[in-house]
């Protein structure tokens, strides 16, 4: 399943997708995290030092070694210099897997040792000086949504992406490409106001967007979220002792965490394995389309002297009869 964490900058969006990872990987299930936020502090919450943090190979900086590896044989992609993040995959195209080795993950993935378990831990890689006046970030995350439309992935297999803060995640077709979507709202005005804006966002598109409160001290605050978000309310979490001592540097045992904590975790995996009983792999493929076509026709064509059109291929359909091996 692909999970995505948004919200507003300073809402707790990387603590609560460390937490979220740390449970699933506590029940041995297999994770691939990453982290696609411009700022990148995903490996620090899950307990990396800043250098270690630091040490991840940026994705963006494999981007050809990504596109090379995902297009395979597909006759419909001339070169790997003619895909762009939103190149949908097609008979011949290589696809990615949660489990198994690929020469991806062996470019960019740290296998990160939790208390709990194993997850692969990628990052896109931070905003550098280097890209000041001459990038823009969504130029890095884009190798993240090159992989999310070659991804096929089963119901106890997990893909968990930290997204960028604000409106940002919707800066691409990629807020398209999860079954579940957790908004992190804190119960203030502001925490709310971008829940608004991002339901109007993702309403025409299906995406199933479920509030995550936090920071939530008193009923009070829960009454506050509960009234201006209703039914999209899914969890909350308040303060953490647990959370605050990692921060904190302490190793504090995992069994520690708060069980009223632990329990909003597990209404989030529930929650996450319902959304598994509502994916629909036809409009999956749909979208990719869609959002190929707009990035074709607005920029991708004149970038690359190619119609970008053609990529598409009508017949094929991503799903899970595709799970099967497939050749190096």
């Amino acid at each position: 399943m692909k999970i995505a964490f948004v919200g507003k900058g300073g809402s707790g969006k990387t603590t609560l997708s460390s937490l979220f990872i740390r449970h699933l990987a506590a029940r041995r299930l297999p994770v691939v995290a990453i982290d696609a936020d411009i700022n990148q502090h995903l490996g620090a919450a899950l307990g990396m030092t800043d250098e270690e943090a630091a040490g991840i190979p940026a994705m963006g900086a494999h981007l050809p070694l990504i596109k090379d590896y995902l297009r395979g044989s597909n006759t419909r992609i001339a070169s790997a210099d003619s895909m762009i993040k939103t190149t949908p995959p097609g008979a011949g195209s290589r696809l990615l897997r949660i489990t198994g080795q690929n020469p991806v993950y062996d470019a960019c993935a740290h296998r990160l040792t939790l208390e709990e378990g194993d997850v692969r831990l990628l990052a896109t890689g931070p905003f550098t000086e280097d890209d000041l006046g001459v990038a823009c970030y969504h130029s890095k995350v884009g190798a993240v949504e090159l992989c999310l439309n070659h991804l096929v992935d089963g119901r106890s297999e997990f893909m968990v992406v930290d997204m960028t803060a604000g409106s940002d995640s919707f800066a691409s077709g990629m807020f398209t490409r999860f079954d579940t979507t957790f908004l992190v709202a804190e119960p203030t005005r502001k925490g709310v106001a971008v829940y608004r804006q991002y339901r109007e966002y993702a309403r025409d598109f299906g995406v199933r967007l479920q509030v995550v409160g936090n920071k939530v001290q008193n009923q009070d605050d829960l009454d506050f979220l509960s009234a201006e978000v209703g039914d999209d309310l899914l969890a909350a979490f308040g303060h953490s002792d647990w959370v605050r001592g990692r921060e904190k540097g302490r190793a504090l045992p995992w069994a520690q965490l708060e069980e009223a904590n632990r329990h909003a975790l597990r209404t989030l995996h529930d929650a996450a394995d319902d959304s598994y009983a509502h994916r629909n792999w036809r409009r999956y493929t749909d979208q990719m389309v869609h959002f190929h076509l707009k990035n074709a026709t607005g920029w991708g064509n004149a970038r690359t002297g190619t119609d970008l059109t053609h990529q598409i291929d009508p017949d094929f359909l991503l799903g899970e009869d595709l799970l099967a091996p497939q050749p190096a």
